[in-house]
């Protein structure tokens, strides 16, 4: 089910929730959607206005960035591109019209702060991902630095699986693995100092590069928005509790009270809980960008 008009293009990939259309051979069409996704099941519901969103935070931080690394994103005149100028004025707000690139087998995961499975992770073996942290840290404390804790892409219905930083050398290249790894703390560091400034913390975020023919590197796919990232408000973070947050979590913590086992079909949601994450996305948009 979609959301929003159909692009004549060849559909090469759909997401969770972006769909990704070919343009010629050296450039795609991403479209954010509606749709939402929890625990890696897809829900019924969209959440109206989500897709815009979600491309206006990603549009926001690639422009912040670009002195770093380069990004995937193009110009070009989608009008002409769709050869229906109405659909365009559709599309455009929720579409990247990016380069073709080779997406790396590996998310670039970094965390500033211990939550979620992180939380899980440091509980079991007072580590995250095999890399030791002091003893004795709460949920929700701010980590001494900025961790790297990359995980496989896995293939569609399947979860993805953290690796160790060696293990990543050896899939990517030890060189390239370095790139990305320093690179990705070196974006955390400086979206987290921005975030927090504007009354958001960034807890965690997940960020995806490609490489071109030549072998140089591009950030890629959505960069620092609440689907991909872990967004608390400053002035409710606690120590010993999983703050409220602006991202999906929201809709998870309500899904958790129902008699549903995680797998597909989703159950449906109620309105005042569409209400309330679209509210969420809206808000972690205003306050980033103003």
């Amino acid at each position: 089910m979609s959301h929003y008009p159909i692009p004549p293009l060849q559909l090469l990939h759909q997401g969770k929730v972006r769909d990704i259309y070919v343009v010629d051979d050296e450039r795609l069409l991403i479209v954010a959607s509606d749709r939402l996704s929890a625990f890696d099941v897809i829900l019924p519901d969209p959440i109206p206005g989500k897709g815009e969103l979600l491309t206006r935070i990603s549009n926001f931080w690639l422009s912040q960035f670009d002195d770093q690394v380069a990004n995937h994103l193009l110009d070009g005149d989608l009008a002409e591109i769709l050869g229906d100028a109405d659909m365009a004025r559709q599309l455009e707000p929720r579409s990247m019209l990016v380069r073709r690139l080779k997406p790396l087998p590996v998310e670039a995961i970094v965390r500033g702060y211990v939550a979620g499975s992180g939380w899980k992770d440091y509980q079991a073996t007072g580590a995250i991902s095999g890399i030791a942290l002091p003893e004795g840290l709460e949920q929700a404390a701010p980590l001494p630095d900025p961790i790297f804790t990359p995980s496989t892409k896995a293939a569609a219905g399947e979860h993805d699986e953290n690796i160790d930083f060696a293990a990543m050398q050896a899939l990517i290249g030890p060189e390239l693995a370095l790139r990305v790894r320093d690179i990705s703390l070196a974006i955390y560091r400086r979206a987290a100092a921005y975030a927090r400034n504007r009354g958001i913390i960034i807890a965690d975020t997940k960020f995806e590069f490609g490489t071109d023919s030549a072998g140089e590197l591009y950030l890629i796919d959505e960069v620092l928005t609440p689907d991909s990232s872990r967004f608390w408000p400053v002035d409710q973070w606690r120590l010993g509790i999983s703050p409220p947050s602006f991202d999906k979590q929201f809709v998870r913590d309500y899904l958790e009270t129902l008699d549903w086992d995680k797998t597909p079909p989703g159950p449906e949601l109620p309105g005042e809980i569409i209400d309330q994450t679209r509210q969420r996305y809206q808000e972690a948009a205003d306050r980033l960008i103003s």
